[in-house]
């Protein structure tokens, strides 16, 4: 029944009113922040005043002065009403997802003192129009995508004390007028993209400045004097630039300096000798990795030092006895330097020294007995010197130590029994050494160790059998000794255990029974030992075997046939007493060298039929004779196809002298290309060669590689690559590869050019360049975790296509983050194939005469035995997706003697998924998702090949992934940078 007349011409009244009532409960700041859209949970309209809601702070006469919404998961544009709030000091919109460019008219936020957009996406030109905040003291902008030049007009700042633009795209050079802002304090500036300049000198007009940042920025030429007159400067951080030059010896003038990193530059000359006195409050001294020579400043050493870093220098001389002398020294780190003398002997006497690492220094003389006095020593690393004597007692002691590697050295005498069973070492190295003595039954103490390494040296006695009980034992490398008895049949239990090898020792008896357990076993070497029995039928169960060597032994009967099972790289059964036949697998020639020395052994199956001697002498002749006939005829032969292959390759090399070939449809000349390659237009520097942007007259963009004649190791990116000359030319490589390929995650070749000596490759522009720049070298804070999980599907997809679908197969064997390339939409393309390799032998694997590939991304078996086939890739790539994850780079001073992917199981292990995860992306949306995507990256990069997955199945497990990413409001990037 409808309403009376009289109610409902009342009902509209009466909403009007309840809105109005609600309208005017709440002030007018209240409005205003509503009116700002954000979803902020319990902001609402029936409070009086705003001052109680999240994130909300107001003054003493209640109106609003501080609005603190770090982490709350906004994005969108920057919500300009918030400057109507009249009294408002204090803003920080920090690690959100804030995406547009940050409009001019923030300068109407009047009364800002502090101005924190750090941790977003905010992108275009910082405004110059923010110089206009008259009362603002804090500025932090790092971690987005801003780029453009720092305004100029900065220099007009009133009372700024704090800058920071660390981590954004800031392009051009440091503004000379950033010395006008007498009033600042920190200046935080590091990782833009500048172009290469000096250090502006009118920064020493700081004079107020405690804090200068500037790592990354493509700084060159010398260290400006004018910097040395910043009496309050505490913290001084200038590493990984270019800065050449002397380190000025005003330096020294820095009487509040706390904290100098000068490292991963090109200083030269010698370290400033006199002065140092002066620095009483000098912590932390970093120059390493320079060019500096001459010796060790004793004055220096006499600081009260927390750490000193001088590493990878040319530096000369003695170590100062005077670091000694410091109660604080915790860290001293001198390798690679052509040093002398010995250690000081009170080394660690005064102070809680953690780290010690002189690898590669030249130093003679004994370890210093104090090195533990404080308890507090963890990493002692002697590797590659020429210490001599034995290891002290009291280091022996030492239950700290966690890594130790004294490799390479001299020295001798028996290991104290307490050394064997440290508690906390995971890692020991003594090989190469001239140690004696017996492996005490302590080391059951040593419960945390995964490699011990003792090989070549004198150890004799039997290996105790509490070396079974080492749980978390990977690697036992104790060849080349003099242990004698038995294999301790308790060696079974050691399930995790990848590396055994004890060749070369005087060890007897059989292998023990059981050894099908150590079921992740990979490397098995007992060879020259005295070894006999039967070689066990179980050693064939062992699903990960890639090397066995049992050779020279006294190993007897037959073969088993369940070795056929193993897939191996190596298999060496020489020098024995086995008879029978070899089994059927190992009948061809890939395995004529492995049964060498073995009397009653036949290859293949023997022949026993009967016959008077001078028939059997007559047929044995005939053969000879038939045999040495096929061989002159078979070396006339590769003789013949040796000589037509070179004439060939000669006739080829003659033609190709000015060869311009194209595999598309070009609208450009190989002229125009030529006239590109200036060093104004490099992109960037890799292991095979400079590349070039070049822009054409048609407006087209291509990327042109010119490449080296000869490889050489590109220190900037830790590649290692082959010798033109000893595994092929890296040109006609990528040629061979790149040419034939049409798939859209691999980055496509448009020609190349073969001019002489120079050789040219032209291929499609990616503009938002690698992902490793992006992840390493930029703000990353631009690749949210959709895009990141987007560009792990791509480049699995074309690795994938490269295993599978090419024909014939192509490893690429430099997968890395550098190596994938994104378009402008941040779709990623698989590129650099200079030292590929298209797999041409049947089981897949190729020989390779010299290791490829980079740093933190080669897979262990490829290190160790050579051997190349999709599985290295697997692994590589599995460590890019751990850098997807974790935001770090594959290598790291932080992780020790660990890279990446040890790094992530063990901190996994320690600490969870949070503590590896990169801190920009903010798991509150995708922890499951990004949890899964860790573990594929783990199973990627597992030690042992064959539980590697397929790139196919990685693809496949990418795609279930995809199917369940959870809906988010977080933008993904469409600009290129």
């Amino acid at each position: 029944m409808p309403p009376s007349p009289s109610v409902s011409s009342f009902l509209p009244l009466f909403l009007l009113f309840s809105i109005t009532h609600l309208s005017l409960a709440l002030n007018q700041e209240g409005l205003l922040l509503l009116r700002a859209n954000l979803p902020i949970p319990g902001w609402s309209a029936a409070a009086a005043t705003p001052c109680n809601w999240t994130g909300v702070a107001c003054n003493r006469w209640g109106s609003v002065a501080s609005l603190s919404l770090s982490g709350a998961s906004l994005s969108g544009a920057f919500p300009i009403s918030l400057c109507d709030l009249p009294y408002l000091s204090n803003l920080s919109l920090s690690n959100n997802s804030f995406n547009s460019s940050l409009p001019a008219a923030v300068s109407a936020c009047r009364n800002l003192v502090s101005l924190d957009l750090s941790q977003n996406l905010f992108q275009g030109p910082i405004p110059a129009t923010l110089s206009d905040l008259p009362f603002l003291r804090h500025l932090n902008l790092e971690g987005n995508s801003f780029s453009g030049q720092i305004p100029p007009s900065f220099g007009s700042f009133r009372q700024l004390e704090t800058l920071m633009l660390t981590e954004n795209y800031l392009q051009g050079t440091i503004p000379a007028a950033l010395g006008n802002i007498t009033t600042l304090k920190r200046l935080f500036i590091a990782y833009n993209h500048f172009s290469p300049s000096p250090i502006p000198p009118e920064l020493g007009n700081l004079t107020n400045l405690e804090e200068l940042w500037m790592s990354g920025c493509s700084l060159t030429g010398p260290l400006p004097l004018s910097l040395c007159r910043l009496q309050r400067l505490w913290n001084l951080d200038l590493s990984n630039n270019l800065l050449s030059g002397p380190i000025p010896s005003q330096i020294v003038e820095l009487t509040s300096i706390e904290q100098i990193e000068l490292f991963n530059n090109s200083f030269s000359g010698l370290l400033p000798q006199l002065g140092w006195p002066h620095l009483t409050r000098l912590r932390r001294f970093d120059a390493s990795m320079n060019k500096l020579s001459g010796i060790i400043p004793s004055q220096l050493c006499e600081l009260p030092l927390e750490s000193l870093n001088l590493f990878e220098n040319n530096l000369e001389g003695l170590i100062p006895e005077s670091i000694a002398i410091s109660e604080n020294l915790n860290e001293l780190k001198l390798f690679r330097n052509p040093l002398s003398g010995m250690l000081p002997r009170d080394l660690g006497k005064n102070s809680p020294l953690q780290i010690l690492d002189v690898t590669h220094c030249n130093l003679t003389g004994g370890i210093p007995e104090f090195l533990c006095s404080n308890g507090a020593l963890e990493a002692l690393i002697l590797v590659d010197n020429v210490f001599s004597g034995s290891i002290p007692a009291s280091v022996a002691k030492c239950k700290t130590l966690q890594r130790v590697r004294m490799k390479g050295n001299r020295l001798y005498g028996e290991v104290p029994d307490e050394f064997w069973g440290l508690p906390n070492v995971y890692l020991l190295e003594l090989h190469d050494n001239l140690f004696s003595g017996v492996m005490s039954p302590l080391i059951a103490g040593a419960t945390n160790l995964s490699k011990l390494s003792i090989s070549s040296n004198r150890f004799s006695g039997s290996l105790p059998r509490e070396i079974g009980s080492l749980d978390a034992l990977i690697e036992l490398s104790a060849g080349d000794n003099e242990f004698s008895g038995e294999i301790p049949s308790s060696i079974v239990n050691l399930r995790q255990l990848w590396r055994l090898d004890l060749s070369n020792n005087d060890i007897s008896g059989g292998i023990p029974i059981g050894i099908h357990d150590l079921v992740q076993l990979n490397e098995l070497n007992l060879a020259q030992n005295r070894l006999s029995g039967p070689i066990p039928d179980e050693i064939g169960n062992l699903p990960v075997l890639n090397y066995l060597d049992l050779s020279h032994n006294r190993l007897s009967g037959a073969i088993p046939p369940s070795l056929q099972n193993l897939k191996l790289n190596k298999l060496n059964l020489s020098s024995n007493l086995l008879t029978g036949n070899t089994p059927p697998l190992f009948a061809s020639d890939a395995y004529s060298d492995s049964f060498l020395g073995n009397p009653g052994l036949c290859i293949g199956a023997c022949s026993h039929r009967g016959g008077s001697g001078r028939s059997r002498v007559f047929s044995w002749l005939l053969r000879s004779i038939f045999a040495a006939a096929v061989l002159i005829f078979l070396v006339g032969v590769v003789c013949f196809v040796i000589k037509y292959r070179k004439l060939g390759q000669m006739k080829k090399n003659r033609a190709a002298v000015t060869k311009w070939t194209s595999f598309y449809k070009l609208g450009f000349s190989e002229s125009e290309i030529s006239g590109c390659l200036k060093e104004a237009n490099v992109i960037g520097r890799g292991a095979s060669g400079k590349v070039y942007k070049a822009v054409l007259s048609n407006g087209e963009i291509v990327a042109v590689k010119k490449l080296h004649n000869r490889a050489f190791r590109d220190t900037s990116s830790n590649a290692i690559i082959t010798s033109l000359d000893s595994d092929g030319d890296g040109f006609e490589a990528e040629v061979e590869t790149l040419g034939r390929i049409r798939h859209k995650n691999i980055v496509r070749l448009w020609c190349c050019c073969s001019a002489g000596g120079c050789k040219l490759l032209v291929y499609e522009y990616l503009p938002n360049g690698s992902l490793g720049d992006l992840l390493h070298k930029a703000a990353k804070s631009l690749l949210d975790w959709p895009t990141r999980f987007k560009i792990a599907l791509d480049a699995a997809e074309g690795l994938s296509y490269l295993h599978h679908d090419s024909v014939p197969p192509v490893v690429h064997r430099d997968v890395k983050s550098n190596n994938i390339l994104l378009d402008k939409d941040f779709g990623a393309k698989i590129a650099d194939f200079g030292v590929a390799k298209v797999v041409k032998s049947k089981n897949g694997l190729e020989s390779m005469s010299v290791i490829a590939g980079s740093y933190g991304y080669i897979a262990p078996e490829y290190a160790y035995t050579l051997r190349v086939n999709e599985k290295s890739d697997i692994y590589s790539f599995g460590v890019v997706l751990l850098e997807l994850v974790t935001g770090r780079p594959p290598i790291d001073p932080e992780f020790g003697e660990k890279d990446l992917a040890g790094w992530v199981r063990s901190t996994l292990e320690s600490q969870g998924t949070s503590e590896v995860v990169d801190p920009k992306l903010g798991l509150m949306t995708f922890e499951e998702h990004v949890s899964r995507l860790l573990d594929i990256g783990l199973l990627c990069t597992s030690n042992l090949p064959i539980t590697r997955p397929s790139m196919r199945r990685v693809v496949n497990m990418l795609q279930e992934l995809s199917a369940v990413m959870p809906n988010s409001q977080e933008k993904k990037p469409r600009h290129s940078i």
